[in-house]
């Protein structure tokens, strides 16, 4: 950026890019007023450029050749919004070595291959931002990685995918199966058609690695650590934990200290409804941050979505016009989690769902063996919602250690009279 005129390559003209050009062609004005400069989206490339996007293009604006903007000495601000790991990691780390600075959105490569992006970016003195990449338009990793920084994270949970959220409000609300919301989502778009990846956590624990590096300076790759999804969640979870409890589910990214070790998990919680994160509902995330300093901050918006995760990435783009200089502490560049403590070492209060013949005794065994494995019943709750042979049994269990929950649970299935393998919800500790 050698003058006053600002060039922008777009590789991506998808969703989240046709945004990014919108919200240009919207708001120009105001973008070049805040920057002090011209801004100049010099070219788009993509591999479809006929299909039309909704918003006009100037046709020499628009290329197939990813070098029209990888070659091209003029273009200071490379946006890469394709997603995926290949090519993308290419492109970027392409611009990165031309000496042009990237916006990215694309969490999933970041937390793959983050050594390697960052490792770029510092040798040519470049930036790399992807604000847009956890929480789409919510300002949230800028404020945690600089807005924050004069304090020690204590710990950071997340309602940060849309599809996981949308489908558990809608089972809530409605008290219909994860099955008929999931293909109602699928239907609004809200779901892929393959939804595994939003459904069984992935995505969660992509942007989790992402708030732990800049929140706790620790890169730790997903396979490290427990991630677990919504789909063995039930209506009678819902409504046995929302009525007599007065506990929402929501999936959730933590990531914690706990006696001088880091918790980093994703799954399905047990939260009061009087916290903030209860009311994060539909397709919003929600990210709560507590700091030693600061004490507890909440961050709210859309998580996802062509207008606000654009917001996020020209946000990206003005930070660096105005703060090329900038240096930016990432934390670190090599997986160390010396730390990190395991799932099976984790304590916290548990909601269980077993299924069992109503039998007599069949309730004493039960606790009898949770007893053997010190774990002791808070409250215990059978109800007959079926004219079956079998009666499930709701118990909420005081702090345990999880090995000894799966422990007593794998010898609770072995009992003649359970009829379901049991599961079992964390509860968030108040």
């Amino acid at each position: 950026m050698k003058n006053d005129t600002v060039n922008i390559g777009l590789i991506g003209f998808g969703t989240i890019g046709s945004g990014v050009v919108t919200i240009l062609k919207q708001n120009m004005d105001l973008i070049e007023k805040k920057s002090g400069k011209k801004i100049n989206l010099k070219k788009i490339v993509d591999l479809d450029i006929s299909t039309p996007r909704g918003v006009d293009v100037d046709p020499e604006k628009l290329s197939t050749n990813v070098d029209d903007i990888l070659e091209d000495e003029d273009i200071d601000i490379v946006i890469e919004l394709i997603g995926g790991y290949l090519p993308a990691l290419d492109f970027i780390l392409k611009a990165l070595n031309k000496g042009k600075h990237v916006v990215t959105a694309n969490k999933a490569l970041l937390a793959k291959h983050w050594d390697e992006i960052i490792s770029a970016a510092e040798e040519n003195q470049v930036k790399i931002s992807f604000e847009a990449s956890v929480g789409g338009g919510i300002p949230l990793l800028q404020p945690l990685n600089e807005s924050l920084a004069a304090n020690n994270i204590q710990s950071i949970y997340g309602i940060i995918n849309g599809t996981a959220n949308y489908i558990l409000t809608k089972m809530t609300q409605e008290g219909l199966n994860f099955d008929s919301v999931l293909n109602e989502a699928q239907d609004k778009g809200y779901a892929e058609q393959d939804p595994t990846f939003d459904v069984e956590g992935h995505d969660t624990a992509q942007k989790l690695i992402l708030l732990t590096i800049l929140g706790f300076g620790e890169y730790i790759k997903e396979e490290k650590f427990h991630v677990e999804g919504i789909r063995n969640i039930t209506p009678e979870d819902i409504i046995f934990n929302l009525e007599e409890r007065g506990y929402v589910i929501k999936l959730l990214g933590i990531s914690r200290k706990t006696d001088n070790e880091l918790e980093v998990r994703v799954h399905p919680t047990l939260i009061p409804q009087d916290h903030l994160l209860a009311s994060v509902n539909g397709v919003f995330n929600g990210v709560y941050i507590e700091g030693d300093a600061v004490g507890p901050v909440m961050m709210y918006g859309q998580g996802a979505g062509s207008m606000p995760t654009a917001s996020a990435v020209i946000g990206d783009c003005l930070d660096i016009i105005n703060n090329p200089q900038k240096e930016i502490p990432f934390g670190p560049l090599k997986e160390n989690p010396a730390s990190l403590k395991s799932i099976e070492n984790v304590k916290s209060k548990y909601y269980i769902r077993l299924k069992a013949l109503d039998h007599p005794g069949v309730l004493h065994s039960i606790a009898g063996i949770l007893s053997d494995f010190n774990i002791s019943i808070e409250s215990v709750s059978q109800k007959k919602l079926d004219d079956g042979p079998a009666v499930p049994i709701f118990i909420v269990t005081h702090k345990a250690s999880e090995n000894d929950l799966r422990s007593a649970l794998k010898k609770i299935d072995e009992l003649k009279d359970i009829k379901e393998k049991s599961m079992f919800i964390r509860i968030l500790e108040e």
